[in-house]
Protein backbone atom coordinates (compact mmCIF):
# COMPACT_ATOMS: atom_id res chain seq x y z
CA UNK A 1 0.00 0.00 0.00
CA UNK A 2 1.33 3.49 -1.18
CA UNK A 3 1.73 6.40 1.78
CA UNK A 4 2.78 9.27 2.64
CA UNK A 5 4.76 10.80 5.57
CA UNK A 6 3.43 14.22 6.98
CA UNK A 7 5.44 16.62 9.44
CA UNK A 8 4.02 19.18 11.06
CA UNK A 9 3.17 22.24 9.99
CA UNK A 10 5.64 25.44 11.45
CA UNK A 11 2.63 28.28 12.01
CA UNK A 12 1.95 27.45 15.64
CA UNK A 13 5.45 26.96 16.56
CA UNK A 14 6.43 30.10 15.58
CA UNK A 15 5.71 32.79 17.59
CA UNK A 16 6.78 30.57 20.77
CA UNK A 17 10.75 31.28 19.33
CA UNK A 18 10.72 34.97 20.16
CA UNK A 19 9.13 34.24 24.18
CA UNK A 20 11.29 35.00 27.22
CA UNK A 21 12.21 31.82 29.17
CA UNK A 22 8.97 32.25 31.72
CA UNK A 23 6.54 32.79 28.83
CA UNK A 24 8.17 29.64 27.07
CA UNK A 25 7.40 27.95 30.10
CA UNK A 26 3.29 28.46 30.31
CA UNK A 27 3.43 26.37 26.82
CA UNK A 28 5.33 23.29 28.39
CA UNK A 29 8.82 24.68 26.00
CA UNK A 30 12.48 24.91 26.96
CA UNK A 31 15.20 25.90 25.00
CA UNK A 32 17.50 23.71 23.91
CA UNK A 33 21.55 22.92 21.69
CA UNK A 34 21.84 20.46 19.48
CA UNK A 35 24.72 18.38 21.26
CA UNK A 36 25.25 15.79 18.51
CA UNK A 37 24.36 15.26 15.01
CA UNK A 38 22.22 12.61 14.58
CA UNK A 39 20.06 13.14 17.56
CA UNK A 40 17.41 16.18 17.49
CA UNK A 41 15.24 15.74 15.16
CA UNK A 42 13.47 18.75 13.85
CA UNK A 43 9.51 17.72 13.29
CA UNK A 44 8.92 20.25 10.83
CA UNK A 45 11.52 19.54 8.82
CA UNK A 46 11.87 16.04 9.88
CA UNK A 47 16.09 16.84 9.61
CA UNK A 48 18.18 15.96 12.05
CA UNK A 49 19.32 19.33 13.64
CA UNK A 50 23.17 20.50 13.49
CA UNK A 51 25.37 20.66 15.89
CA UNK A 52 25.53 23.81 18.17
CA UNK A 53 22.05 24.72 16.73
CA UNK A 54 19.35 26.33 18.92
CA UNK A 55 15.73 24.05 19.02
CA UNK A 56 12.46 24.27 21.44
CA UNK A 57 12.28 21.28 22.96
CA UNK A 58 7.92 21.47 23.15
CA UNK A 59 5.18 19.60 24.85
CA UNK A 60 2.95 18.37 22.21
CA UNK A 61 -0.46 16.64 21.27
CA UNK A 62 -0.07 14.82 18.72
CA UNK A 63 -2.80 12.13 19.24
CA UNK A 64 -5.62 14.85 20.47
CA UNK A 65 -9.03 12.14 19.62
CA UNK A 66 -10.73 11.73 22.64
CA UNK A 67 -10.44 8.16 23.23
CA UNK A 68 -8.28 6.31 25.66
CA UNK A 69 -5.49 6.13 23.31
CA UNK A 70 -5.28 10.51 23.49
CA UNK A 71 -1.19 10.70 23.96
CA UNK A 72 1.60 13.77 23.83
CA UNK A 73 4.99 13.99 24.54
CA UNK A 74 7.85 16.34 23.53
CA UNK A 75 8.93 17.28 20.54
CA UNK A 76 12.27 19.36 18.69
CA UNK A 77 11.30 22.41 16.67
CA UNK A 78 13.60 24.19 14.69
CA UNK A 79 13.34 28.15 13.74
CA UNK A 80 12.24 29.42 10.30
CA UNK A 81 12.61 26.07 8.69
CA UNK A 82 10.46 24.48 5.76
CA UNK A 83 7.90 21.92 6.63
CA UNK A 84 9.02 18.63 5.18
CA UNK A 85 7.34 18.13 1.88
CA UNK A 86 7.43 14.14 1.24
CA UNK A 87 6.72 12.89 -2.29
CA UNK A 88 4.50 9.69 -1.72
CA UNK A 89 6.77 6.98 -0.69
CA UNK A 90 9.64 8.76 0.14
CA UNK A 91 11.15 8.24 3.74
CA UNK A 92 13.48 11.19 5.47
CA UNK A 93 17.07 9.92 6.84
CA UNK A 94 16.27 11.00 10.12
CA UNK A 95 13.20 8.17 10.40
CA UNK A 96 15.49 5.65 8.21
CA UNK A 97 18.66 5.36 10.35
CA UNK A 98 16.38 4.58 13.60
CA UNK A 99 14.62 2.20 15.18
CA UNK A 100 10.68 3.46 15.33
CA UNK A 101 7.65 2.73 16.86
CA UNK A 102 4.54 2.63 14.77
CA UNK A 103 0.53 3.01 16.08
CA UNK A 104 -1.84 2.46 13.62
CA UNK A 105 -5.38 3.96 14.31
CA UNK A 106 -9.12 4.14 12.75
CA UNK A 107 -10.71 7.34 11.86
CA UNK A 108 -11.81 7.31 15.63
CA UNK A 109 -8.34 7.47 16.98
CA UNK A 110 -8.29 3.82 18.18
CA UNK A 111 -5.56 1.93 18.01
CA UNK A 112 -5.84 -0.74 15.41
CA UNK A 113 -2.10 -2.30 14.98
CA UNK A 114 1.28 -1.53 16.60
CA UNK A 115 4.78 -2.24 15.78
CA UNK A 116 8.34 -1.53 15.78
CA UNK A 117 10.53 -1.49 13.25
CA UNK A 118 14.38 -0.84 11.86
CA UNK A 119 13.91 2.48 9.50
CA UNK A 120 15.48 0.81 7.27
CA UNK A 121 12.56 -1.09 6.09
CA UNK A 122 9.81 1.64 7.14
CA UNK A 123 8.19 0.98 3.48
CA UNK A 124 7.10 -2.48 4.39
CA UNK A 125 6.15 -1.95 7.72
CA UNK A 126 4.16 0.82 7.19
CA UNK A 127 2.09 -1.20 4.15
CA UNK A 128 1.26 -3.42 7.14
CA UNK A 129 0.26 -1.30 9.21
CA UNK A 130 -2.03 0.52 6.79
CA UNK A 131 -3.11 -2.80 5.38
CA UNK A 132 -4.55 -3.81 9.08
CA UNK A 133 -8.43 -3.39 8.74
CA UNK A 134 -9.61 -0.27 10.03
CA UNK A 135 -6.30 1.58 9.56
CA UNK A 136 -6.52 5.18 8.66
CA UNK A 137 -3.31 6.06 9.63
CA UNK A 138 -0.16 5.74 11.25
CA UNK A 139 1.83 7.89 13.67
CA UNK A 140 5.21 7.21 13.52
CA UNK A 141 7.58 7.50 16.54
CA UNK A 142 11.19 7.21 17.86
CA UNK A 143 11.21 4.04 19.63
CA UNK A 144 14.18 4.57 22.23
CA UNK A 145 12.47 7.84 23.67
CA UNK A 146 8.90 7.26 22.18
CA UNK A 147 8.84 10.45 20.89
CA UNK A 148 6.23 11.24 17.92
CA UNK A 149 8.26 12.03 14.87
CA UNK A 150 5.62 11.96 11.86
CA UNK A 151 1.94 10.53 10.22
CA UNK A 152 1.19 8.39 7.43
CA UNK A 153 -1.49 8.38 5.51
CA UNK A 154 -2.22 5.87 2.74
CA UNK A 155 -2.53 7.30 -0.31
Amino acid sequence: MSFQIHALAPEPFAPLFDLPQRELAKHLAVRRIAAANPGFVCRVSLQDAEVGEPLLLIHYTHQGAATPYRASHAIFVRRDVARASLAVGEVPEALRNRVLSLRAFDCDGMMVAADLCDGLRLETSLAAQLAEPGAAYVHIHFAKFGCYAARADPV
